[in-house]
């Protein structure tokens, strides 16, 4: 029997896991599955997290109390636990938020790299980001786990904190751990009012977004995130990336798709590339006078301005992922925001 045999034996058997962000948007969806797959969790969450997301997941689950900055936290919680879902990290492109991000997501990895090795844990799968992917060598070219990470000034500080943590993990694996990684593209779905891309659907619901960037991103289903991570845990390779994503879209057919199933009309115009950068700029200034994360960032406004490609290959060929198309996603969330269809 291989390694790798081996070890989706013992993770069919094991029913022990932490996960970190399980009280918000994707690590919510993930302790859900794993609950109903019969899996015994123990989430790791600071004292304020609000449990909304969890709903009646709240009280099937052991809660371990503490802080990612907190390495003894970390390890403290790992006791008695085989595996480990890393989903917790801090999302903002706000200027004044950089040093918090860093912290959050590349000095809280190193700590839960380190409390894994310090405990003996079986594995870790740790979620990085679409933000942690290179850009590709040609314009038209498809970016997948393989393209290579350019430290290009424009990258947003949390497109570096995410790079960072990706090699706080190959240290840990370095040192003896057994980890994989997944880079989840843009997420959908229904969570809390405070993710971005609430905040985009909040926005073509209203009627009220008239135009939107001229470029494109790769989109995907918050169910299928969390489906990947439970396959990245049972079938990953060591130290290997997977890429989570769906459908390549244009900002344009994302919210014409978003307005058809919420009734309103589509946006009408496109954003040029320059009025864009000045709206980043723009929107950073409101951001830091009214402390609030900005519906725009100087970085995100390059980043939408341009369309970008991925390719799902190997999470389909490897892990046995499947993403469902986006007007499906577009479907249920429409049909939940509008009271159509019960909050899961």
């Amino acid at each position: 029997m291989t390694p790798t045999e081996d070890r989706r034996r013992s993770m069919a058997s094991s029913h022990s896991v932490l996960v970190t962000g399980a009280t918000g948007f994707v690590g919510s969806v993930l302790t859900r599955q794993l609950v109903d797959a019969g899996t015994d969790v123990r989430i790791f969450r600071r004292d304020t997290s609000s449990l909304d997301l969890l709903g009646t997941y709240a009280e099937r689950v052991d809660h371990a109390v503490g802080d990612l900055r907190r390495a003894r936290s970390l390890y403290e919680a790992m006791q008695g636990v085989d595996r480990v879902y890393h989903v917790a990290a801090k999302v903002s492109f706000a200027r004044g938020d950089r040093a918090a991000v860093r912290r959050v997501n590349a000095d809280g990895t190193a700590h839960v790299v380190n409390a894994a090795l310090k405990a003996g844990v079986d594995r870790l799968v740790h979620t990085s980001s679409i933000a942690a992917l290179g850009r590709p060598p040609e314009p038209d070219g498809a970016i997948d786990e393989t393209t290579e990470w350019q430290g290009l000034p424009h990258r947003s500080a949390y497109a570096r904190s995410k790079r960072r943590a990706e090699l706080e993990v190959h240290r840990g694996i370095a040192e003896g751990l057994d980890a994989t990684l997944v880079n989840p593209s843009l997420v959908f779905g229904v969570g809390g009012p405070e993710t971005n891309t609430r905040r985009i659907v909040d926005a073509v619901r209203s009627g009220w977004l008239l135009a939107v960037p001229p470029g494109g991103t790769n989109v995907v289903d918050v169910r299928d995130v969390a489906a990947g991570l439970r396959a990245a845990m049972q079938k990953g390779e060591t130290g290997r990336r997977y890429f989570l994503g769906g459908e390549n879209l244009s900002w344009r057919t994302l919210a014409t798709t978003l307005a058809d199933e919420f009734g309103v009309a589509p946006p009408r115009y496109t954003i040029p590339p320059s009025l864009l950068r000045v709206g980043g700029m723009l929107a950073e200034g409101v951001a830091a006078l009214t402390r609030t994360q900005p519906v725009l960032a100087r970085t995100t406004a390059r980043t939408a301005a341009r369309t970008y490609r991925y390719d799902n290959s190997r999470a389909r060929a490897e892990l046995g992922c499947t993403f469902r198309p986006f007007a499906e996603t577009a479907r249920r969330v429409a049909a939940v925001l509008s009271g159509d269809a019960p909050t899961p």
